[in-house]
């Protein structure tokens, strides 16, 4: 066996594994730690088939920032795991349905090679070839449209998220200072004289 093979089906267990955890466990935080471990090997699985700005795409957008965010939103929300788990039964069907349909793409696409459905060996790139560079070429000349058309609608997105956060005139808690250059003491402070209490 290959050392690039031994690696493939090294990364690829622990692939399939975090991936289970990520389904399987109860806590939301752990199952989040173990999706970034599957991140980290799909990676590496990306790597091994030379599409190394896909990797580091996958490291820096997802872990560095997709997972950040929701390990935030997870541990600041403090979730009510118990009424997670009572809808539990009910999407019960429909989960074991997208899982059969998971495991039927991935047996065609992992015994595809034995039925000649696809190219047995990966083309192998040029010395001087650069992944980052094609993928730039592909995006700014053949799919220049659909790129400009997606980053328009993540804009109409970013703006409609804002206002509908943003309903309605808010109160600024915003202090004008002139207004504080002008204040006296005696407006802001007030002694007052009480009686002293006798202990009897």
């Amino acid at each position: 066996m290959e050392f690039k093979t031994f690696v493939f089906y090294f990364l690829s267990t622990i692939l399939v594994y975090a991936s289970l955890r990520v389904v399987t466990l109860r806590n939301p935080v752990h199952a989040a730690l173990h999706l970034i471990l599957a991140f980290f090997s799909a990676s590496g699985v990306w790597i091994l088939l030379q599409a190394e700005f896909l990797a580091i795409a996958l490291i820096l957008v997802y872990v560095g920032a997709v997972m950040v965010l929701f390990l935030f939103v997870v541990m600041l929300l403090d979730i009510n795991i118990d009424r997670l788990r009572e809808g539990f039964w009910s999407y019960l069907p429909l989960g074991l349905i997208v899982a059969l349909l998971m495991v039927t793409e991935m047996g065609l696409v992992l015994g595809g090679s034995y039925f000649d459905l696809f190219e047995k060996d990966v083309p192998q790139a040029a010395a001087g070839y650069s992944n980052v560079q094609a993928v730039g070429r592909l995006l700014f000349t053949e799919y220049v449209y659909p790129f400009e058309l997606a980053s328009v609608i993540l804009l109409v997105g970013i703006v409609a998220a804002t206002a509908l956060t943003l309903r309605g005139k808010r109160k600024s808690k915003s202090v004008s200072p002139g207004q504080q250059v002008f204040v006296k003491a005696k407006n802001r402070v007030r002694v007052l004289k009480m009686n002293a209490e006798k202990r009897d």
